[in-house]
């Protein structure tokens, strides 16, 4: 079996390994205050071509909430690929994205859930910006019915020590 080429997208996933440690805003509901949570990340490579991103927050009742984020980029297809999971759901969510022009922002797009509990399927947007290389940022939005986006989530992750 040959390896696979390592490309411009594999090492720019590589940015994201390290210690992090986050602080994040979400807004769950239009009537609903921000609930602020702050927590760590630890990212490692898996060989040079994925990145394994393991975060714990605290839970509104306390409890650590451990969470799996991976990221890789799949060149037959031109798009990054990956996978979401934690411990407070049970829906898996599966990434496609790219990068901007300026590969600075990772786009990436899934369908899961709408947070009315109905059972429709929304779109949503998990997004990563480069702000240097001990700072990034990660946002999540879903698309509304008349096309616009919501943000939700917004947060800041720094490389511990930093």
């Amino acid at each position: 079996m040959q390896m696979p080429e390592v490309t411009t997208e594999h090492q720019w996933l590589l940015k994201l390994v390290g210690d992090w440690d986050l602080r994040s805003e979400c807004v769950m509901g239009p009537d609903q205050p921000p609930s602020v949570m702050v927590g760590k990340q630890r990212t490692r490579a898996l060989g040079s071509l994925w990145t394994l991103g393991e975060m714990e927050m605290p839970g509104p009742d306390g409890q650590t909430l451990p969470s799996l984020i991976t990221l890789g980029f799949d060149p037959a297809r031109g798009k990054f690929v990956g996978s979401f999971i934690t411990s407070c759901m049970t829906f898996h969510w599966l990434y496609e994205g790219s990068l901007d022009a300026q590969q600075r922002v990772l786009t990436l797009d899934a369908e899961g859930p709408s947070f009315s509990g109905d059972g429709t399927m929304v779109n949503y947007q998990d997004i990563i910006e480069v702000v240097d290389d001990d700072t990034y940022l990660f946002s999540s939005r879903l698309q509304n019915p008349d096309g616009t986006w919501t943000r939700f989530m917004h947060g800041t992750h720094k490389r511990c020590g930093t």
